[in-house]
């Protein structure tokens, strides 16, 4: 069962995040308000993957990708974005982000891209 570090600066986005991949046999390990918690909670839990908010205080998502991949070249960051944000999420996948979820998203969108970037399948 893959494990998932949740980072959304909306608590609301972080629990429905939470509950549509529970029911898809993800195990949440962690979560974060912000990319510089992210970086904190991914040194500490080492994730199997985090979906990570693009936009968000204190330290961003894509800044926090940069950081998580110098420090762990193997780790698998799927970001989430709003409508709109394709230049972010240029620059989010080039920073080592394997790929990104644009909101308002369906449960098995978000299911079926984490199953893909961490190439484990439902039983």
């Amino acid at each position: 069962m893959p494990t998932v570090l949740v980072v959304d600066d909306a608590v609301f986005m972080r629990a429905t995040i939470k509950r549509m991949l529970e029911n898809h046999q993800f195990e949440i390990i962690g979560e974060a308000a912000n990319g510089k918690e992210a970086v904190e909670k991914y040194r500490e839990l080492l994730p199997d993957v985090v979906t990570m908010d693009i936009t968000m205080p204190v330290m961003t998502g894509i800044e926090a990708v940069k950081k998580i991949m110098t420090e762990f070249p193997e780790a698998k960051v799927v970001m989430v974005t709003a409508l709109g944000q394709q230049k972010l999420i240029v620059e989010a996948i080039e920073s080592g982000a394997k790929d990104f979820i644009t909101k308002p998203f369906n449960p098995d969108q978000i299911v079926q891209i984490l199953q893909n970037v961490t190439n484990w399948a439902e039983n």
